[in-house]
């Protein structure tokens, strides 16, 4: 069975940093692409940033572009999204995700419904 666990998150001050992991279980994990979903208060759920399996390229939210660093580590089944110069806009509980065959990076806000895998969640207040 599928499985993703994902750590990390605590509350942080504007300007901090944060490593999110992601452990994953239950399917070959270096044959998918994964990312890191989040949903803010009142918000719909975005896509964060996501890396392929075939050569690692990433592709991010412009508004975490420089900010945050996401990797993956085949070995040991886990994804990591390491970020900095947190504000409150980056409020929100984040996920891990594999996303369903989908045409173009799930990046931004776009329908979820076909996602059948998600962690449960990890939480990530950034306020002072």
């Amino acid at each position: 069975e599928v499985q993703l666990v994902e750590s990390g998150g605590g509350l942080v001050q504007p300007g901090g940093s944060l490593r999110l992991s992601c452990a994953a279980s239950g399917f070959t994990f270096d044959d998918y692409a994964i990312g890191w979903f989040r949903q803010a208060p009142g918000k719909e759920r975005e896509g964060v940033s996501c890396i392929t399996s075939f050569d690692n390229s990433t592709y991010s939210l412009d508004s975490v572009k420089g900010r945050f660093t996401l990797s993956r580590d085949d070995a040991k089944n886990m994804l990591s999204l390491q970020m900095t110069n947190l504000t409150p806009a980056d409020t929100a509980i984040s996920y891990c995700s594999v996303p369903p065959g989908l045409t173009a990076p799930a990046i931004g806000v776009i329908p979820f419904s076909a996602f059948e895998f998600w962690g449960l969640g990890t939480q990530v207040p950034v306020s002072s």
